[in-house]
């Protein structure tokens, strides 16, 4: 999807082939039809794939990693994924997110309604969402599923060849790529994903009929469940109104959504850190993720929602930290993968970043949080041959970043697993 460097090579029907190039499209769609694996080339032997078929217009063939392999692949190949157990991901796979190579279909098992008898509005708290305790990973939560789209979208992946291409289209894009073939509650995911497409003024009737089609669908018929939309947005306020309170988001000018007094004041309390890193930094998105219902006169009212914080290169962060370090990497010209909390509780180990431009094993960044003691669980997550950074920063500046692949180290620069490997 979103690609830079490295292009994937594939061996498919007995040919090796670069992904992209003029006989692959062709290739893959055959593979499909004989129902053939095809094999990543990324390391000596190969790693074996599989096809799936794009729904809806346009639709084509894809290659995709087989489930729970993606750590098997070189770091810097676009199929690698940092090992599960490091991330949030670990929690979900298999229980909340279970994918079928035979038919390409992802089914995902949600903690929140996607249809509604009552009026009711909540912020979610439990699934993940607060912060006390550590949820089960037999459902998604709303930021659970906002992280997984993300993943999906490789939204999480950066390489220096991204800077300045990765625009609100572009994001949009790729979200609704990654909902495509994903099953929620027995329908489709992407047929309820509303994402607003870029707002311009000599498009502003086609655009508005586009969106009022697809929100009929949410409009509630006397007698029945009311279906819920789904929402993901980049926030521009959220303020009192004449009844209530609305949020107003980006490239939808001339539609707030509604939200009530109690949704306002909850919102307020469980969202405190991200709205204050939102306030304090004039370059982080806010991004909304909610299911609404829309009223039979075409008004959308949210009825549960969560947020996630993004930089300017629309990579997720959870706090200054994490912020400090996300625009350290991208300054230096770094490659990596963000890592994304899903359901994981705050106290929970979570690899901040994975690094992919290293040679060997991809060395897995760490934030400790302050007033965690042992630090122990950080070094014994994931694999004991993957490198592992540590930076505990209300105790130290932050350490050396491990160089790049070819990359000469200044003096002194050692990661801190081979300053622990020395002795002291």
């Amino acid at each position: 999807m979103d690609s830079a460097g490295r292009r994937a090579a594939y061996l498919v029907g007995g040919r090796r082939l670069e992904a992209g190039s003029l006989e692959f499209a062709e290739a893959i769609a055959a593979a499909h039809a004989a129902h053939q694996r095809p094999r990543c080339l990324c390391l000596v032997g190969g790693i074996e794939m599989y096809v799936a078929r794009l729904a809806g217009a346009g639709s084509g063939h894809i290659v995709k990693r087989m489930p729970d392999t993606g750590s098997h692949h070189a770091p810097d190949c676009p199929s690698y994924e940092p090992p599960p157990e490091v991330s949030g991901l670990g929690q979900v796979l298999g229980s909340a997110i279970s994918e079928d190579p035979a038919t390409g279909e992802t089914t995902l098992k949600l903690d929140f309604a996607m249809s509604r008898i009552t009026g009711r509005s909540t912020v979610p708290t439990g699934g993940g969402e607060s912060d006390s305790v550590a949820s089960s990973g037999t459902k998604l939560s709303l930021r659970g599923l906002l992280h997984y789209l993300w993943d999906q979208a490789e939204l999480t992946r950066w390489h220096p060849g991204f800077t300045g291409k990765r625009t609100w289209a572009t994001v949009r894009k790729h979200l609704l790529q990654a909902a495509e073939n994903k099953i929620a509650r027995g329908d489709s995911l992407r047929s309820r994903l509303f994402i607003p497409e870029v707002f311009a003024v000599d498009q502003r009737d086609p655009i508005n009929a586009r969106r009022m089609s697809q929100w009929s669908q949410a409009i509630a018929s006397p007698g029945k469940p009311q279906h819920l939309m789904l929402l993901i947005a980049e926030v521009k306020e959220i303020v009192p109104a004449r009844y209530g309170f609305n949020a107003v988001v980006k490239h939808v000018p001339d539609q707030a959504f509604t939200l009530d007094e109690q949704l306002y004041r909850r919102l307020g309390r469980r969202f405190e850190p991200a709205l204050a890193l939102w306030g304090a930094a004039d370059d982080i998105h806010m991004v909304m993720i909610a299911t609404f219902s829309v009223a039979a006169a075409g008004i959308p009212t949210i009825v549960e929602l969560s947020l996630m914080p993004v930089t300017r290169q629309w990579l997720p962060v959870e706090d200054a930290f994490e912020k400090q370090l996300v625009e350290r990497l991208v300054g230096d010209g770094r490659s990596f993968i963000k890592g994304l909390r899903y359901n994981l509780g705050a106290a929970s180990a979570l690899a901040c970043a994975t690094l992919t431009d290293c040679e060997g094993s991809a060395p897995l960044l760490f934030i400790v949080p302050a007033g965690v003691e042992d630090d122990g669980r950080y070094l014994q997550v994931s694999d004991p041959s993957a490198p592992v950074w540590l930076w505990r920063p209300t105790a130290e500046a932050m350490p050396p970043i491990p160089r790049v692949a070819g990359r000469p180290r200044a003096a002194g620069s050692a990661t801190r697993a081979e300053a622990a490997a020395a002795g002291p």
